[in-house]
C-alpha cells in the first residue's frame, strides 16, 4: 500500500481555509491543527474522522491516573499510559513513511515521528490537566513537564522515557554534533510545532520527486502560517511549474521578484528570468 494521497480539489480548498483560520485563532489548537495536516494529506480523512481522533486523544486522557503530583510523576504516569500499556513508540522505519506525520494515523498505528508521538503526550497530558509543553531539540523532539527551572523531559519516540540532563545532550549532539545550549530546552509554541510538522513532510517529499504533490499541499499550508520565510513563496512557485501549472507559476514568480528586489535586484532579474520562461513554455 502506497503513502495517502490528497483529497479532491474541493475538500483540499476547505481543509486549506479552516487550517489558515485555525493558525489565526487567538490560541491555536495543536491538535486540530496538526488534524488539518492530515486531512490534506489523507483524502481518507472527513471531519467525522477529524472528531474521532479527537475523542481519542479525550478518552485515552481520561486513563490518566487523578493528578499524579509533581512534573516526574507526570512522566512516568504518561509513560506507563501510553507508552506501556498503549504501545506509543517510534522506530527508524517510521521516518521512511508519509503516514508517521499524520496525527490521525499515528493515534490508529500508535507508531510515528518524534514530534507526532510528542503531540500524542503533550495533548493527553494537557487534557488531563498536566503542566506539560514540547521541547523542539534540533533533531528529535520531545516533551518537558513542569516549570522550566524544574522541568522533566521524557522521549515518547522512546516509550516515553525520562531523560537526563546528559541524555538530552547525547541526543543534540547525535543529530547535530553541537553542545545542548539552554536556549533549546525553550517551550515550543503550537505554530512552532506545526511549522517543524510541515517541514518534516517537506522533506519526505523533497527525498521522492514524483511526490511533488505532497510537496505542494505542504507549502500552501506553511504559507497560511502568520510568519514564514520569503523563500516559501519561490518554493511554491517553482512547484506549480514543475507541475505544470504555468501561469500561477510565473505569476508567483514575479509577485517573489517583487519582494526580493528590495534587497537584491539581481537575484530578483533572475526570478523574473525564470517567470518569463514559464510563461514560454504555453507557447
Amino acid at each position: 500500500m502506497g503513502a495517502p494521497r490528497p483529497p479532491e480539489p474541493e475538500r483540499a480548498a476547505e481543509v486549506r481555509r479552516r487550517f489558515g483560520e485555525e493558525a489565526r485563532a487567538e490560541r491555536p489548537d495543536l491538535a486540530a491543527l496538526c488534524l488539518l495536516v492530515g486531512a490534506a494529506g489523507d483524502g481518507a480523512l472527513d471531519e467525522a474522522g477529524e472528531d474521532a481522533a479527537q475523542i481519542e486523544l479525550d478518552r485515552l486522557a481520561g486513563q490518566v491516573p487523578f493528578r499524579p503530583g509533581g512534573p516526574r510523576s507526570w512522566a512516568h504516569a504518561l509513560a506507563e499510559l501510553l507508552g506501556g500499556r498503549h504501545g506509543f513508540h517510534g522506530t527508524p522505519g517510521d521516518y521512511r513513511r508519509l503516514e508517521s506525520s499524520f496525527l490521525h494515523e499515528v493515534l490508529r498505528r500508535r507508531r510515528g515521528l518524534p514530534i507526532l508521538l510528542s503531540v500524542v503526550w503533550m495533548e493527553v497530558a494537557r487534557r488531563a490537566g498536566a503542566p506539560v509543553y514540547g521541547v523542539a531539540l534540533p533533531g528529535h523532539f520531545v516533551v518537558g513537564f513542569g516549570p522550566p527551572e524544574d522541568k522533566v523531559l521524557a522521549d515518547p519516540f522512546n516509550s516515553g522515557r525520562v531523560l537526563t540532563g546528559g541524555d538530552a545532550e547525547l541526543l543534540v549532539q547525535g543529530a547535530t554534533g553541537a553542545a545542548l545550549e539552554p536556549s533549546m530546552l525553550e517551550p515550543a509554541a503550537p505554530l512552532d510545532v506545526v511549522r517543524r510538522v510541515l517541514n518534516n513532510i517537506r522533506a519526505w517529499a523533497a527525498a521522492r520527486p514524483y511526490r511533488s504533490d505532497v510537496s505542494l499541499w505542504a507549502v500552501e499550508l506553511s504559507l497560511l502560517l502568520p510568519s514564514h520565510p520569503a523563500h516559501l513563496r519561490h518554493e511554491h512557485a517553482q512547484l506549480l511549474v514543475r507541475r505544470g501549472d504555468f501561469l500561477r507559476g510565473a505569476a508567483e514568480l514575479d509577485a517573489y521578484a517583487e519582494v526580493v528586489s528590495a534587497v537584491d535586484e539581481p537575484a530578483a532579474d533572475r526570478v523574473r528570468s525564470q517567470a518569463r520562461a514559464a510563461r514560454a513554455m504555453l507557447n
